[in-house]
């Protein structure tokens, strides 16, 4: 009943009407979170002092933890940092007008893979097949693009651009060892990672508001040449010929202030046989303008917001590949398992299988002195056939699983000496408690708190929306600007000899040539300034309101997203904790029983061999460790699954094996993982494991 009350997530409320006492107190305590994970946004933006607490009654569970940020990742995967533009304007301006190139994708095995075949056969610790999935698997790799994808959001909104979303999602195209233990639901808002589904980082109300200024200057031009031939249409005005080449520019750029400037520059040069006082006539006139919004699209927060969103985007990439990471591990880590459970069956259907024939033979010989009936050898063919077709089902499994294991961790499978090696996997998991084990559920909670991406991920969502409320409010505003412009025009060029009115010479008295021109277009002589306002108020204004009132929405439903999420992952805990206890406890089971099994099968053999027994009792003592063998084998892979999988659910994976993010990221694995509570194999040999009908 306190699990709402304990919450430190949250912020202050954006509403003047929210609810105070208990809820007001737990928004207040997520705003202190919301700050420290709010690295990249302004920081007079939603802060609150972190020490601002509520005196929180005896019984009352404690306070979650701050989940920890996911490592910046700065090494990419390519060479190219993204979030910033190809050229400089001093230095290479040039660059910025080429197209950027991406290396191609490497389709070879890394040789770390090459170097585990050992005499035709692949020798894998788990640590080894980790390392290789780390710097081969498909899902990793393709992952790891996501990450200069948010870059270029980054680079786009740099320039005032609008987002175009990161679709970062955790990938499950590798077949086998998926768990389904941990939640892949949607979520509402911009959740990414594997609470956002397969759509990543949904935009929904992300970019409404105004948009921001374009801070890329912007620099245009138009250069006409004209050449006309006027019809004479009076007797009293001749035919006329002009030649007109006007040289136009203009240069504009915004400002994060919601600040505009363009800055216009016309010429033009006339020759003309008509009325002009001067040909050629030379004419140059510029205005500067400069245009500030008042209420909606005004302040630099505003028009910034994509900016920090974008970062926001980023660390929810960076957090959503490091869950990327933890679900692949935690799947190889099944994977392998499961191979290991198929070898050891294969061993296991070898054992049944030499037993039943030696007893097959017993009976054929006892037969042969009138010991036997001939049912009995009828009885030990059928369970050496049934053996057999065992034997032959586990090889076939265990092949396929060796394949499935290739696929994880290979990134080309088209070589016929790879996929026909064998796996020998030389790990096998001990039953040594945990020392998580040892700790409370709640304990073990608190760690998850702490380390799970998606609270993490969740988090980082609320202060987008947070930035999105702001956008959403500001576009309730009508439109008001402010502008002033400053202008002039000079003309000049060479007297008209042409221009003559009835006798008259309309020509100009003096020549004028561009440098005076220009002269007299800086002076003031000609020129034009001015003041002005522009506003614009949409009546019933049911668009804004929409959407303010859809990006209010969601952010509730982000809050509420985010309690549940608690609640997943405490019951995700404890559920795994109780799990793993009583696998161990399986499994001590499972060996007991085996071991009494195989007594059972020695003393029935003994007592065949005094007469004091049949085969049908000793094949039935042989069935019953065949049954405690192979519950033994899936006590087992049960056990390995879901220790591996405690750590996934604790997100606590990565620190446990020593692996690098940063490596994971780069796909260049320096220091293989170090797996605890692990133990060698005590046999590595197993039969041919070749399909039947390719013998």
């Amino acid at each position: 009943m306190h699990l709402q009350s304990r919450r430190v997530f949250g912020r202050q409320s954006v509403a003047a009407s929210e609810k105070t006492g208990q809820t007001g107190n737990r928004l207040r305590a997520m705003a202190a979170i919301l700050l420290a994970l709010s690295t990249g946004v302004p920081q007079g933006y939603g802060q609150q002092t972190p020490t601002q607490t509520t005196t929180k009654s005896a019984s009352e569970l404690p306070a979650a933890p701050v989940p920890e940020q996911t490592e910046p990742l700065s090494l990419r995967q390519s060479a190219r940092d993204f979030s910033k533009p190809a050229g400089r304007l001093l230095g290479d301006p040039i660059n910025m007008y080429r197209p950027t190139t991406i290396a191609k994708a490497d389709f070879n095995n890394s040789v770390r893979l090459r170097d585990l075949v050992k005499d035709g056969k692949i020798y894998l610790s788990l640590s080894d097949a980790i390392a290789l999935a780390l710097e081969n698997n498909y899902d990793i790799a393709i992952a790891r693009y996501y990450l200069d994808i948010a870059d270029t959001d980054l680079l786009r909104a740099k320039a005032g651009s609008t987002l175009r979303g990161v679709g970062a999602t955790v990938l499950q195209n590798t077949l086998g060892g998926t768990s389904q233990t941990l939640s892949s639901s949607g979520s509402p808002g911009t959740v990414s990672g594997a609470t956002a589904g397969s759509s990543g980082l949904v935009l929904s109300t992300d970019g409404v508001g105004p948009a921001p200024e374009n801070r890329d200057p912007q620099v245009s031009g138009a250069i006409e040449l004209q050449r006309q031939k006027s019809p004479q249409t009076s007797p009293f005005v001749p035919r006329a010929f002009t030649n007109t080449d006007s040289y136009n520019f203009t240069y504009s750029q915004g400002w994060a202030t919601g600040t505009s400037g363009t800055l216009t520059w016309d010429n033009s040069r006339v020759t003309t046989t008509g009325f002009n006082s001067f040909s050629p006539e030379l004419v140059s006139s510029f205005q500067a303008t400069v245009t500030q919004h008042l209420l909606q699209g005004a302040g630099i927060f505003v028009n910034k917001r994509f900016i920090y969103e974008a970062l926001l985007d980023r660390r929810i990439t960076d957090s959503t590949f490091r869950q990327q990471i933890l679900a692949t591990v935690n799947q190889v880590e099944n994977i392998y398992w499961v191979v290991v459970s198929a070898y050891e069956d294969v061993q296991a259907k070898e054992r049944a299988l030499v037993q039943s024939t030696q007893l097959d033979s017993d009976t054929r010989k006892q037969l042969q002195v009138g010991t036997m009936a001939p049912l009995d050898v009828v009885q030990a063919d059928s369970t050496v056939a049934t053996d057999k077709q065992a034997l032959i089902n586990s090889q076939s499994n265990l092949n396929y699983q060796q394949l499935i294991l290739k696929q994880a961790i290979a990134r080309n499978l088209n070589d016929p000496a790879l996929v026909a090696a064998p796996i020998i996997p030389t790990d096998r998991v001990n039953l040594d408690q945990l020392p998580e084990e040892k700790e409370t559920p709640e304990e073990l909670t608190q760690i998850a708190f702490k380390n799970r991406p998606e609270l993490e991920q969740a988090v980082l969502s609320i202060k987008k929306d947070e930035i999105t409320l702001k956008g959403a409010r500001n576009a309730l505003l009508p439109t008001l600007d402010v502008y002033g412009f400053y202008g002039a025009e000079s003309v000049g060029g060479a007297p008209n000899v042409n221009c003559n009115f009835l006798g008259f010479s309309c020509a100009a008295t003096t020549t004028t040539g561009y440098s005076a021109v220009l002269s007299d277009l800086v002076n003031g002589s000609g020129s034009d300034k001015g003041v002005g306002f522009n506003f614009q108020v949409p009546i019933r204004n049911r668009t804004a309101q929409a959407d303010q009132a859809r990006s209010l929405i969601e952010y509730r439903q982000a809050e509420m997203h985010l309690e549940q999420l608690y609640t997943q992952i405490r019951m995700q805990v404890t559920a795994q904790q109780y799990a793993l206890a009583n696998d161990r406890a399986q499994v001590q089971a499972s060996i007991a029983a085996e071991d009494y099994a195989r007594q059972s099968l020695d003393a029935e053999q003994k007592k065949l061999r005094l007469g004091a027994s049949t085969t049908a009792n000793v094949l039935l003592q042989e069935r019953n460790l065949a049954v405690a063998e192979d519950n033994l084998i899936t006590a087992n892979l049960t056990y390995a699954k879901d220790r591996a999988l405690l750590y996934q659910v604790l997100a606590s994976t990565l620190q446990h094996y020593g692996i690098n993010l940063n490596d994971a990221a780069t796909g260049d694995v320096a220091t293989a993982p170090v797996i605890p509570g692990l133990e060698p194999a005590k046999n590595t040999t197993v039969a041919p494991t070749t399909l039947p009908g390719n013998e």
